[in-house]
C-alpha cells in the first residue's frame, strides 16, 4: 500500500464521522469533501514585462508541487495596454493528493509565518460551499528562498468542496484545520 497524505487519511478516519454526527446525514456520500484548491495569481504589470510571468509561474510551481500555467487575457482592454491572448496572471489547481500535501503545508507551516496572525476571515465564502482567501506575500511559505525574489506578490487561494451550503463548507475546512477567526 502507498503513502496517504495525513489530511486525507484524517478525513477518512474522524472528520467523517465528526461531519455525519454534526449535520445527521443519512449517507456517508453525503459528507462534503474537499474537491479541490486552485491557487492564482494576476500579473498585471506583464503587460509591460513578459519575464514577471514566468517569474510567476516558476514561484507557484514552487509553493504547489505541480507545474502552473500562464493565464491569457480574454479581451482587449486599451486603458490598460492590453491585447486578448497575453498571458497577465499563473493558476494551478490541485486535486487529490497533491491537494492534501498543499493543504497540509499551508496549515502546518505558512500560515503561522504570516506576520500579527489571528486567523483568516470566515466572509469568503461564496453561497455555494466554496471558500476563497488571498495572501498578501508569497515569502510565507518555505520553498521560497527570500533571497532570488524580485517582488514581494501576494495569491489567491480557492477551496472547492461539494457541500451544498456555507455553514457545511465552514465545518469541513475547519475539521481541515483552517483556522478562522474567532466572531
Amino acid at each position: 500500500m502507498g503513502y496517504v497524505p495525513r489530511l486525507k487519511q484524517e478525513f477518512k478516519d474522524r472528520i467523517t464521522a465528526s461531519l455525519t454526527e454534526e449535520f445527521g446525514y443519512k449517507n456517508i456520500m453525503q459528507v462534503p469533501k474537499l474537491n479541490k484548491i486552485i491557487v492564482s495569481r494576476g500579473v498585471g504589470a506583464a503587460v509591460a514585462d513578459k519575464k514577471l510571468v514566468e517569474n510567476a509561474v516558476e514561484e507557484i510551481t514552487l509553493i504547489t508541487g505541480q507545474r502552473a500555467v500562464a493565464t491569457i487575457s480574454k479581451k482587449d482592454v486599451a486603458s490598460f495596454k492590453l491585447r486578448k491572448g497575453m498571458p497577465i496572471g499563473t493558476k494551478v489547481t490541485l486535486r487529490g493528493e497533491r491537494m492534501y500535501e498543499f493543504l497540509d503545508r499551508l496549515i502546518t507551516s505558512a500560515l503561522p509565518r504570516v506576520r500579527d496572525f489571528g486567523g483568516i476571515n470566515a466572509t469568503g465564502f461564496d453561497g455555494r460551499g466554496n471558500y476563497s482567501m488571498g495572501i498578501t506575500e508569497q515569502i510565507i511559505f518555505p520553498e521560497i528562498n527570500i533571497d532570488r525574489i524580485k517582488k514581494i506578490e501576494g495569491m489567491n487561494i480557492t477551496f472547492e468542496t461539494s457541500a451544498t451550503t456555507d455553514k457545511e463548507a465552514k465545518s469541513l475546512l475547519t475539521e481541515l484545520g483552517l483556522p478562522f477567526k474567532k466572531n
